[in-house]
């Protein structure tokens, strides 16, 4: 539905005389007050805004009350997930998250390790068929967090493209004072969000029709 954008991978990793002269390649994830003019193609959830990998799809988890709970990218190794809460102003929240995280984890039984990682420290949570792995990004009263999940003998191929979708995102905090771990809101485009409504009409139209047929089929057994 949406592609990567202009800008390649290479052109990414080419480092500028400007960029050179300032100690490097400035990249992301970017607060939006810093967000780079570099024509890269994103999808805008209000919240955050995502590069998309070419051949993704988007899967939308809504709530039974409306609101939207996440989206998830959908791509030939396994699902992206990336999403933005508030945080405190003044420390980082992805160490408390992550020491959670591990502990819940591991009391579900699985296997839990932590890799370092290019903004800090990843956890991995491992099984025979399905690999999990987690990152986070403290940034200026927001964490970006990004989960990948896929089959393991994608995993590293999975991990190499959730960096890369978190490196070129743009999270749009907003000014109002939110409780520390609120997730900073979802809005859909208006496209997706057309389909996603005709989807829904879809389904309580075929749930009428099974409806209908049911209450036939009632009262042709009492007719009996």
């Amino acid at each position: 539905m949406f592609g990567w954008g202009r800008r390649q991978r290479s052109e990414r990793d080419r480092v500028t005389e400007e960029e050179a002269a300032s100690g490097g390649e400035v990249v992301g994830p970017f607060d939006e007050n810093e967000a780079p003019d570099d024509k890269l193609s994103r999808l805008d959830l209000g919240s955050v805004r995502l590069p998309v990998p070419n051949g993704s799809q988007l899967q939308v988890e809504v709530d039974p009350s409306g609101p939207v709970r996440a989206v998830h990218l959908v791509t030939q190794v396994g699902r992206l997930t990336v999403s933005a809460f508030a945080a405190p102003r003044s420390s980082g929240l992805w160490a408390d998250i992550r020491t959670e995280l591990a502990e819940q984890l591991g009391k579900d039984g699985a296997r839990v390790r932590k890799e370092p990682g290019e903004w800090d420290t990843e956890l991995v949570s491992t099984s025979p068929k399905v690999t999990l792995r987690f990152l986070g990004v403290d940034g200026p009263r927001w964490l970006l967090r990004g989960v990948a999940a896929g089959p393991s003998e994608h995993s590293e191929a999975l991990a190499t493209l959730l960096r890369d979708v978190v490196r070129d995102t743009i999270v749009v905090r907003g000014t109002n004072p939110l409780p520390v771990r609120t997730p900073l809101p979802i809005k859909l485009p208006k496209q997706v969000e057309a389909h996603l409504e005709q989807a829904r009409a879809q389904q309580e139209g075929q749930a009428k029709v099974r409806d209908a047929q049911a209450a036939i089929t009632q009262r042709r057994q009492t007719a009996r």
